[in-house]
Order: structure tokens, then C-alpha cells, then sequence
């Protein structure tokens, strides 16, 4: 299955694992782009000798292609900016915030950038500086999100640039991925669905609790700030809302989540830890390999697209 992405990246199914703190890592990253697809590791605030580890033991796993998300918010972020140089990365994805800065670095060394972007401004804004292509992902994502839906968003960012789009938010299965197709997105980006992979190192707990989950299960705090969170309800997200409508401070609410995600990620902790997932985790219903997700995707996409063409 080929488009602009895959050509782009070298890769073989148009398919991209999300860089989420905590969950991409090399296991992960590796076993996406051993099965054809992008895997990703996550920058997240991991300091930049981190992430470097995390480079090479990716390559010990996969001689396939695969990228970093660096979080541009992170107090490492330059550093972090300039391993992905020095260790010969060809991808690179971007989140919370601009790429300019290191743009130039980037594409001297011949480095793909792909930043995620939530509005038609900051695509337009994002290609004007040199971005290869953007992930334009809907609030319907887990985690730190915007305001449209991709439904909505997708199709405006299409319109809007030149430069390929990648979907993002609510996508789990085929159908999503014809759907992006749809909609004029190159590929589609995921992140819920590899929580949930035998080769991702979440813990079992969160696993089982995104696969228990219903189509209302998720609710999204920090709105009342200028950033908002998706995660699936539990007694962290009821406090959490509890404060923000006593008009806590942003400090304080800060303070509240410290330290959280790596609790439910890492130690299970599925009841006061932030158990980030998108709302499409009422979607998903076991545990498989990378392999057997993306090859699932891929076949239900497939067969899906054949059948549109016989409606027309």
C-alpha cells in the first residue's frame, strides 16, 4: 500500500506509531517498523543521553526505518535536537510548539521533519518553514489535544497546503484508515491501539484498562488553562476536575499530575495515575503483536477500498 508517506519514509504501509511519552520507546518502536509501518520513540522529557540510549537499541531490533518525536517544550529539546543529527535519525517528529529553530540543522542532514499540528494556521505556518509533511491530529486523540475533530480538521489541512498530511485521532482499525484516505490524508498516525501491544512495555493494568473501556470513558482535563488532556476516568481526572472548577491555579493543577503518567504507565497505578488513551479506546478489544495489528489494519483498509470502488 503506497502514497507520498510511505515513498517519503521508505517505509512499507502507510502507518505511524504515535511518540507517547513513556510508551515509545525501543521495544515498541522497533517491532512497528519491523511490520512494515513507522515506529517512533517518544523525547517526551527524557533527557537527551536517554533518548540517544533509546537510538541504539532501537537499531539492535530493527534495520528498518524509525523516528523520534521530540517535544519541543522539553527542558531538553536542543539537546535532543541535535543527537537526532548526530546519531544519523532520517525522521523526525515534532509537538508542542515550532520546529524553526532547528529546521536548518535538520534539513542539512537530511532529515524528514514532520510536525504535528491541530489548526490550518500552524500547517500553513509549518510547511512555510520547510516541513516535509504534517500530522494533523483531531481532539479525539489521547493525551495533549486541540480543538477540532479530525474529521473536520483533516480535510481543511489537506485544502490548505501542498506538503502531505498525516491523520491523527480516532483511528484504530481499517476503517479509519480508508477513512483518512477519504479525507485526502497520506497516512494515518496511531497511538491508542500500540498502547496495547505485546511488545509495548505499559504495564498490564493499563493495557486491560483500555481494553475495558467504553465510548464514554474518557474525559479531558486542563481545558480552563489552554491545555487540555484526554485520559480515561479514574479518581486522578474527578480531582483533577474537581479543582479546575474551584478555579485552582494552573500551578496547583500542575502540581496534582506530577509524576502521574509514569505511575499508571510504569507501575499500574490505573486508579490515581494518568491513564492517557483517545476516545477511540472503546474500539479496542485485545492484545496483539505489531505485527498482527498493522496487518489487520491493512487488510480490513484493503478490502474496504475495493468495495468503494464498486459503489461508484
Amino acid at each position: 500500500m503506497q502514497t507520498d508517506i510511505t515513498k517519503l519514509l521508505g517505509i512499507e504501509y502507510p502507518i505511524i506509531q504515535g511518540g507517547m511519552a513513556w510508551v515509545a520507546e525501543h521495544h515498541l518502536a522497533a517491532a512497528v517498523s519491523e511490520a512494515g509501518g513507522l515506529g517512533l520513540i517518544g523525547g517526551a522529557n527524557a533527557p537527551a543521553d536517554v533518548i540517544r540510549n533509546e537510538i541504539r537499541e532501537t537499531r539492535k531490533l530493527t534495520s528498518k526505518p524509525f523516528g523520534v518525536n521530540v517535544m519541543l517544550m522539553s527542558p531538553h529539546a536542543e539537546d535532543i535536537a541535535k543527537v537526532v543529527v548526530e546519531e544519523g535519525i532520517k525522521v523526525v517528529t515534532t509537538g508542542a510548539g515550532s520546529p524553526e529553530k532547528y529546521m536548518k540543522m535538520w534539513k542539512e542532514a537530511g532529515i524528514v521533519v514532520i510536525p504535528v499540528v491541530a489548526s490550518v494556521a500552524l500547517a500553513r505556518r509549518m510547511e512555510r518553514t520547510g516541513a516535509d509533511a504534517v500530522v494533523a491530529e483531531g481532539t479525539e486523540s489521547g493525551g495533549h489535544i486541540g480543538e477540532a475533530t479530525t474529521m473536520t480538521l483533516v480535510p481543511q489541512v489537506v485544502d490548505a497546503i501542498d506538503i502531505p498530511v498525516i491523520a491523527a485521532g480516532g483511528i484504530a482499525d481499517g476503517r479509519g484508515l480508508a477513512a483518512a484516505f477519504m479525507l485526502g490524508a497520506k497516512a494515518v498516525q496511531m497511538g491508542t491501539r500500540f498502547v496495547v501491544a505485546d511488545e509495548s512495555i505499559v504495564n498490564e493494568a493499563y493495557k486491560d484498562r483500555i481494553i475495558a473501556a467504553k465510548d464514554i470513558d474518557s474525559a479531558v482535563t486542563g481545558r480552563s488553562h489552554g491545555h487540555p488532556v484526554r485520559s480515561l476516568r479514574n479518581a486522578m481526572t474527578r480531582e483533577y476536575s474537581k479543582l479546575e472548577a474551584e478555579g485552582k491555579s494552573f500551578e496547583e493543577l500542575e502540581y496534582l499530575t506530577l509524576g502521574t503518567l509514569r505511575k499508571a504507565v510504569i507501575e499500574g497505578d490505573i486508579v490515581h495515575g494518568t491513564v492517557m488513551a483517545g476516545q477511540i479506546a472503546g474500539l479496542v478489544s485485545k492484545k496483539q503483536s505489531a505485527k498482527e495489528i498493522i496487518d489487520e489494519i491493512i487488510s480490513e483498509a484493503t478490502n474496504l477500498l475495493k468495495n468503494a470502488g464498486s459503489l461508484v
